[in-house]
């Protein structure tokens, strides 16, 4: 009878620790598919929405499956790089800097929303120069506001073809023609197109001659850009020494591990270690910050 017991306490605390390691995998898995659902519902649509908004069509599912590829991605080859299987310290500090590379990835979608956003801002005031000496000409001509908008549709690559099209999309299905270009403002967010939008308003309200209006922005965005052109290329040296500056200690923590993989391994193993990267880690972003700061000149 207490070989039975024992043999039962044996099997039970195995049992225990099965059933309480199933149960939290459970709860995990179910707080990662609620995680995923959340993730969808709010990152996925409205970065798919941000993308629509500059003609860039994406189903927010495929928005999510490319964010968590690519999140694998990192946390595995991070992972096994920077992981070390031997120790238990070895592989938390993998797992730690795998989670932190997911994250990371986890928010390319939005970076790249940003890139493209910047490209596009940046043609869009490139064209709105010739576009406004076309409307100031079919003005001229005799042509009214809403035809010279179809005349810049008709002549014109996107982004401006685009953003006007839809303009005068809504006004042909019952938007108020002010409604229209406020929201025409709101998509494109460009201090160029709130400047003509303004004076279009205020020609519709007070009257004004608005080829003469139109001709004073165009020249006044001409030089706005040739001056970012010379600011540009004034400080791209600046920019270039603080990016080598930037790069350089990473580039001498490669080659230390190159040169004594057994030092560096020691190093980023213990505490003073972890410590003193975190740390130097924290001023190189600092560092970026600042430079980037210091290089961004507004006109």
């Amino acid at each position: 009878m207490e070989t039975l017991t024992n043999t039962a306490g044996l099997w039970l605390i195995p049992t225990l620790y099965l059933v309480c390691f199933s149960g939290l995998t459970y709860a995990f898995m179910l707080a990662l598919r609620a995680g995923a659902d959340s993730y969808e519902r709010v990152y996925s649509e409205q970065t798919a929405r941000q993308f629509a908004d500059i003609f860039f069509f994406i189903p927010p599912r495929r928005i999510r499956d490319l964010a968590w590829t690519a999140a694998i991605a990192f946390f595995l080859i991070l992972f096994f790089f920077a992981g070390d299987f031997k120790t238990v310290a070895g592989f938390l500090r993998g797992l730690f800097i795998g989670v932190l590379a997911g994250l990371v990835a986890l928010a390319l979608p939005r970076w790249y929303l940003g890139i493209l956003k910047q490209r596009r801002l940046r043609l869009f005031n490139e064209q709105l120069v010739d576009a406004l000496m076309t409307m100031s000409s079919a003005l001229r001509a005799g042509s009214s506001i809403t035809q010279t908008f179809e005349h810049i549709v008709r002549q014109n690559l996107p982004p401006i073809s685009q953003e006007f099209d839809l303009f005068l999309q809504q006004t042909r299905i019952g938007v108020k023609f002010e409604d229209a270009l406020v929201n025409l403002e709101k998509r494109v967010a460009s201090e160029d197109l709130t400047l003509m939008i303004r004076s279009i308003e205020i020609a519709r309200q007070t009257g004004g001659n608005l080829t003469e209006v139109f001709d004073k922005i165009a020249g006044v965005i001409r030089e706005r850009i040739r001056i970012q052109g010379r600011i540009q290329t004034l400080t791209s040296q600046g920019r270039m020494q603080g990016i080598v500056v930037g790069l350089m200690p990473i580039a001498l923590i490669f080659a230390l591990f190159l040169l004594d993989p057994v030092m560096m391994t020691a190093f980023f193993t213990s505490s003073a270690g972890i410590l003193t990267g975190c740390l130097a880690l924290c001023l190189e972003l600092i560092g970026a910050l600042l430079i980037r700061k210091i290089m961004r000149i507004d006109i």
